[in-house]
């Protein structure tokens, strides 16, 4: 007659020995790169302090929220807020705009700087091709509250630069701040002139990595420099693009605060008002902090839906998600 119970008690008590084992390894490996652990501890303590902890604060869209009280004495509200958030037409209307200007700067500023990035690598002089990546990425270390005060002198009425020169054509004036129609381009060009330089530092990295014996091959095989671009240049960066167009999504609905609170006015606040200024306008000016709190939380689901989404499209299509 066999013994079937041997082999179940050799492998309860091998279990003990393997696990025994694998903690000796992960010891040693920690032994063995703890500086490098060291060095992640200021960062880790950064976001657990900053990043992790101010997420517990979300409860407060699921209660009445009363200062005194404070955050876990006040009331539970259950999805009260939410209720009044999807029934409110300003809240809606910033949830308009804010999928309006996201989707324009999607469309519009985010293959701006790809394609930056394709113009200068095309420049042969590396001399120029230094001094022009100095030019278009300078504006990114300049301020909203500086750029938007460039931007009003540039586009005003009386002296502006832009309509001295629409009037020199025998055109009238535009007030270009104060027609609502106006205000989402002018949004969207002015990302597009004050970040794609620094956004395309990324790509002209990647396209540094690609392989020259690539371009090599395309060359023998009779590929002019537009061929070039389009066959090997682009191919290159696709695992790139896809990867910074997922992070982007996940951002989707943060299209700017400090842009668009130094930007618009009460004119143009039809078209000009996003979620972000909604919540500081509710949430910090009028103290109704569980209402926008409830107004963040939504914004910060359909970003992580959004991520989620892109990235299981990137892995059917065979290129590299982020998950």
């Amino acid at each position: 007659m066999t013994d079937t119970t041997a082999p179940a008690l050799s492998t309860r008590a091998a279990l003990p020995i393997r696990e025994r084992g694998r903690w000796r390894g992960l010891t040693a490996g920690v032994r063995r790169h703890r500086y490098l652990y060291l060095m992640l501890a200021l960062p880790m303590l950064y976001f657990t302090v900053f990043r992790f902890y101010p997420i517990l604060g979300n409860v407060i869209a699921f209660k009445d929220y009363r200062l005194a009280d404070g955050i876990w004495g006040s009331p539970w509200a259950g999805l009260k807020h939410f209720q009044i958030l999807f029934g409110d037409d300003a809240f809606w209307r910033a949830l308009r705009n804010t999928f309006s200007i996201a989707g324009l700067k999607l469309l519009f500023a985010f293959p701006a700087p790809i394609v930056l990035a394709l113009l200068i690598n095309e420049i042969r002089s590396l001399l120029f091709k230094r001094f022009l990546q100095t030019i278009v990425y300078a504006p990114h270390f300049l301020s909203w509250v500086i750029y938007g005060a460039i931007l009003y002198i540039v586009l005003s009425p009386v002296n502006g630069v832009i309509n001295n020169v629409v009037a020199a054509l025998g055109f009238e004036k535009i007030p270009f701040f104060q027609v609502p129609v106006l205000f989402q381009p002018i949004v969207v060009a002015s990302t597009i002139l004050k970040e794609s330089g620094w956004a395309a530092v990324i790509y002209l990295a990647a396209i540094s990595s690609i392989d020259p014996q690539l371009y090599e091959a395309a060359q023998i095989d009779g590929a002019n420099r537009w061929q070039l671009m389009r066959h090997v240049t682009l191919p290159g960066l696709a695992t790139v693009i896809m990867t910074l167009l997922i992070l982007q999504l996940g951002w989707f609905l943060n299209v700017g605060f400090a842009q668009l609170f130094i930007l618009q006015n009460n004119i143009v606040l039809p078209a000009g008002d996003i979620i972000e200024t909604f919540i500081y306008r509710v949430g910090i000016q009028r103290a109704r902090f569980d209402f926008t709190t409830a107004a963040g939380l939504f914004n910060s689901a359909v970003g992580l839906l959004l991520v989620l989404v892109a990235d299981r499209i990137a892995k059917r299509t065979g290129l590299r998600g982020i998950l």
